[in-house]
């Protein structure tokens, strides 16, 4: 996974140079200083990279429409300028189509790697868990206890029973955590379990 995440991010960072460096040459031939010409292809190819994380984050939601917005008018601006400036830039036996579709490459690469980037760098997220708060509802501890795989023997379900009813459980939800009949859950507690909490807390 590692090495999937770094070969996007070294093709995304050449497919982002090859368009900076064509915008960038760009914007200085239509007037734009050498000194402010940079700055065009950061504002168009910015708008791909930043579309293209927050259509992903925003997937599903109502809203995700503004990004999808935003990442087509970049990916389409950022297409036409680059095969525009190879046309004006090509030497003239190269035929303006060839050298539109060689310049259109970076772009879209840069739109479709970055998508993957953000596709890959998504498994790496831990889910937050949290410790469970001392007033837990008893269905969440039956579920809990099913979930645990072996309690064959009957002492360890009797000791099991033993913390649940201190935990105010009824026979009923004790039975069906613990896999037995309800009336086995009450022989336990007329006095063979043999702990004086449990026995007080029990009820006739």
């Amino acid at each position: 996974m590692w090495t999937a995440v770094a070969g996007t991010i070294f093709i995304a960072i050449g497919a982002f140079w090859l368009s900076f460096t064509a915008l960038a040459d760009l914007a200085h031939r239509s007037g734009i200083a050498p000194t402010q010409a940079w700055a065009w292809p950061l504002i168009v190819d910015g708008i791909i990279v930043v579309g293209t994380v927050a259509v992903v984050a925003l997937a599903g939601r109502r809203d995700a429409w503004y990004p999808w917005m935003l990442l087509m008018a970049g990916a389409s601006a950022s297409v036409a300028a680059n095969a525009i400036h190879a046309v004006v830039a090509a030497d003239a036996d190269v035929p303006p189509v060839l050298a539109a579709s060689v310049a259109a490459v970076p772009p879209l690469v840069l739109l479709a790697i970055t998508h993957l980037t953000v596709v890959l760098t998504q498994r790496f997220r831990i889910p937050h868990s949290s410790t469970a708060p001392a007033g837990r509802a008893p269905s969440t501890a039956i579920v809990q206890l099913r979930q645990q795989p072996d309690v064959p023997e009957k002492g360890a379900r009797r000791d099991i029973a033993a913390l649940m009813r201190q935990r105010g459980m009824s026979n009923r939800e004790i039975a069906s955590a613990t896999g037995v009949h309800p009336s086995t859950v009450g022989r336990w507690f007329t006095g063979t379990l043999g702990t004086p909490e449990v026995q007080k807390g029990a009820t006739p």
